[in-house]
């Protein structure tokens, strides 16, 4: 005898996906046209037709703690493919976008990242940090000798004062995340035995580690989004992201290690390897982000919600505000250079702070998801 499920629809939940970029849900009808045209989609439990139904039912726990939700690549393939119209894509899409929402904490700061109105605040906040902080611990040198005199960020603006903010910053984030993916892991394995799509009935850490060092090549190769049939032209620009945020994560290390260790405060030749290395990221970054925002701007028929542009454009003002103050400095510019440092140093704070509540975040939570489906030994389609 089949298993009883009591349906109690939540018309709030429902509404919610219409307004984060769902709003052509409830055109679907149920033809599974989108699970056959998905190339990436597991035979086992397929997606995304049992997921547009339980979101027309506004099943949340049946949503939020699916795995599926996020081996969903938004190819396009499925919402090109739909007769109705319906975009499965772009609900999904929606999808992850509160999945992210309900696993990290505190929901005001969440609330807040997905508010345009709350922009200038989100922005205003490091500056006073940094501005305070500075003038009180005496980090921050406003003196016009240092305005009008040798460049030397780090006398301008201390690297004791960006530290002392951004290491506790990053210990926030990363705690976050811990304890997000906490639940998360628990619950997609739950979703998972419920559902069917997996044999095991606990996680042995070891094995979850292996399958996880497993997808990472995957993800790396964007294997998947090669698949993809309608936005496989993502892939290129995306991978430049990716690896320009990796460059300049090897390059922030070195330089912490090279400055608290053997005490080289800098600035490095532009032929030193590191140096180089950040150049190459830096420049990667900007046309990365560049093509990114293009291919949105010409993708009239999806959906693109404050949070897609808000990170687009924060990513692209970390490399412009970045590259800029190394041009400038090497012109001699004084005062622009450490004006846009200051700037460069606002958006980064912006990226690590709320990094478990932004979109980047599906890196995350996406690469968590894989692994698991890897572990769970679930059988995928081949293309």
């Amino acid at each position: 005898m089949a298993d009883k499920y009591l349906v109690q629809p939540d018309i709030d939940f429902i509404n919610e996906i219409r307004g984060t970029g769902g709003e052509t849900l409830k055109k679907c009808f149920q033809c599974a046209t989108c699970s056959v045209a998905c190339p990436i989609a597991p035979d086992r439990k397929p997606f995304p037709r049992k997921e547009m139904i339980a979101a027309s039912w506004g099943l949340k726990d049946k949503l939020l703690p699916n795995p599926d939700i996020w081996l969903c690549h938004n190819c396009g393939d499925c919402t090109a493919q739909c007769p109705r119209g319906a975009k499965p894509g772009d609900v999904m899409a929606s999808l992850r976008m509160m999945t992210i929402r309900e696993y990290a904490g505190p929901k005001s700061v969440a609330n807040a990242l997905s508010d345009p109105k709350k922009l200038p605040l989100l922005l205003v906040i490091p500056a006073v940090i940094f501005i305070v902080l500075g003038l009180i611990t005496g980090l921050l040198d406003f003196s016009p000798e240092r305005v009008h005199g040798g460049i030397v960020h780090s006398e301008f603006f201390s690297h004791w004062l960006v530290d002392i903010v951004f290491v506790p910053l990053t210990i926030w984030a990363v705690a976050i995340f811990a304890m997000g993916l906490k639940r998360f892991i628990g619950d997609i394995h739950k979703n998972a035995v419920s559902e069917g799509k997996t044999d095991k009935q606990g996680i042995e850490v070891k094995g979850f580690i292996a399958a996880l060092i497993k997808v990472i090549p995957v993800i790396l190769k964007h294997s998947r989004f090669s698949e993809c049939g309608e936005n496989n032209d993502r892939a290129t620009p995306h991978m430049m992201v990716l690896f320009s945020f990796i460059a300049l994560f090897i390059v922030t290390s070195v330089a912490f290690i090279m400055l608290y260790v053997f005490n080289h405060h800098g600035p490095y030749s532009q032929l030193n390897p590191v140096k180089i290395l950040a150049n190459v990221g830096g420049i990667a970054l900007i046309i990365g982000a560049a093509l990114l925002i293009k291919q949105r701007l010409d993708k009239t028929d999806e959906v693109s919600t404050y949070k897609d542009w808000y990170l687009l454009w924060l990513v692209l003002g970390l490399g412009v505000t970045g590259m800029l103050t190394e041009l400038l400095r090497l012109a001699d510019a004084a005062f622009l250079t450490y004006l846009f440092y200051f700037i460069h140093l606002i958006l980064v704070f912006n990226l690590i702070a709320f990094l478990p509540f932004s979109k980047l975040a599906h890196l995350v939570y996406r690469t968590v998801a894989m692994a698991y489906n890897e572990y769970s030994e679930r059988e995928v389609k081949k293309a």
